[in-house]
């Protein structure tokens, strides 16, 4: 066998075993590309559940991981506004640079909530495309797995078919899973809670649950005794049955108000990893509906 030979089959076994290279911003989004392309992709996550995605050190990890990327899976509406610039800006990737078709945003593909009607910053920390964490209501990965497929077709289009029936399978259960949530969570719809960040719209909104309140004064600024204290007044003119908080927030605000409110405090995963049971995006919404319904206990 001459060495072109033995060249165009390497050549030919490596093109076949190639995988894309994926830089997820959060873990819900690497979980949702790991339900696409299966093995073919590589996935790098950048944060943790643990993490406020709002603040995340652009470490030379990162930008290492940034600059061998294919695709760039991340939420956009300014959440990873902090860190991520500088981490594209530094690894010189053009491929996933904004704008590019290795620039994958998913608040792109949803209804966004909360959008400002004015920028105003000493409001806090506010976002001027609406409230960024649209991965707590569960309808919203339908839109961003269609649109995240379309463009794994396009960098990989190899792969066109397997992609396509990748997402058929994930339609099909997923609008199966939601179904089943939405009947376990039935008992949820217009029970009023309370929230220690303004992080659950899109929970809110698909559950029918009654925000009355928030312990911080401002998106982002941690509450002070005094201000926990006014919103202790607040609620005995509107009760609440529980407080929520994201698994990535110190407790001691909600703890704070459950003691003394006689409420639950109710800690959700928020993404794929926030608590033990949440080991996949299945299991996510599992296990944020079997927590809020403790709530209710």
């Amino acid at each position: 066998m001459n060495k072109f030979i033995l060249l165009t089959l390497l050549l030919v076994s490596t093109s076949a075993h190639a995988v894309l290279n994926v830089f997820a911003c959060e873990p819900e989004w690497a979980a949702l590309t790991q339900l696409l392309a299966s093995d073919k992709a590589s996935i790098y996550t950048a944060t943790n559940a643990l993490q406020d995605p709002h603040r995340v050190e652009a470490r030379p990890s990162l930008i290492a991981h940034a600059r061998r990327a294919n695709l760039l899976v991340c939420t956009g509406a300014e959440l990873e506004m902090a860190w991520l610039p500088v981490i594209l800006r530094e690894s010189a990737n053009s491929a996933i640079a904004p704008g590019g078709a290795g620039n994958f945003e998913a608040a792109r593909f949803v209804r966004m909530l909360e959008i400002p009607a004015h920028l105003d910053r000493s409001q806090g920390d506010v976002h001027a495309a609406g409230n960024p964490h649209i991965q707590t209501d569960p309808r919203n990965f339908l839109a961003v797995a269609d649109a995240l497929t379309k463009r794994l077709i396009q960098i990989d289009p190899a792969n066109t078919t397997y992609y396509q029936q990748q997402l058929v399978t994930f339609n099909l259960q997923w609008r199966a899973a939601i179904a089943r949530w939405e009947k376990q969570a039935a008992p949820l719809k217009g029970v009023a809670i309370l929230a220690q960040h303004r992080g659950f719209p899109y929970l809110n909104n698909w559950l029918g649950l009654k925000q009355v309140a928030e312990l911080e004064p401002k998106p982002g600024m941690e509450p002070s005794a005094a201000y926990l204290g006014q919103v202790l007044g607040e609620l005995q003119k509107n009760p609440a049955k529980m407080v929520l908080r994201a698994a990535y927030q110190e407790g001691r605000p909600s703890d704070w108000i459950a003691e003394r409110a006689h409420i639950r405090a109710v800690s959700l995963p928020y993404t794929v990893g926030g608590t033990a049971q949440a080991t996949d995006l299945y299991a996510l919404f599992d296990d944020t509906i079997a927590r809020l319904l403790a709530g209710l206990k």
